[in-house]
């Protein structure tokens, strides 16, 4: 593994932790999140009172689908999505996978002026 700058791994738990500068990085894997993401969902779930049957109810999902999502964090999007949608917080999928920042006002201007990328070239 490779690690950037001086930037010094720890584990914590289940997930291998990068630290750097004051910033701290996370490096879980994708069916670790989606466990996390599941026990949340689930969290959120008993804190409204609610039963699997009538979160399944209105997220518009099956109960066994929501059991495998909150027992394994295996799940489509769209039902993850759907789950988030009856919990009220659908509007926090709306954060993930942005562009950075710019850095420069020349940045701002340079990304403003040139159209985004249809497809990669990699």
């Amino acid at each position: 593994m490779v690690l950037p700058g001086n930037a010094l791994p720890f584990k914590v738990g289940c997930c291998m932790m990068l630290v750097e500068e004051g910033m701290m990085l996370t490096l879980k894997t994708p069916a670790e999140t989606a466990v996390v993401l599941a026990q949340q969902a689930k969290a959120l779930r008993l804190l409204k009172g609610w039963t699997r049957a009538t979160m399944a109810q209105r997220a518009g999902v099956t109960v066994s689908s929501l059991k495998r999502f909150e027992q394994t964090g295996k799940a489509s999007v769209e039902l993850v999505l759907k789950i988030a949608h009856a919990l009220g917080r659908l509007d926090e999928f709306d954060k993930l996978l942005q562009p950075p920042l710019a850095q420069s006002l020349a940045e701002l201007e340079q990304r403003a002026a040139k159209s985004a990328p249809k497809r990669g070239r990699i």
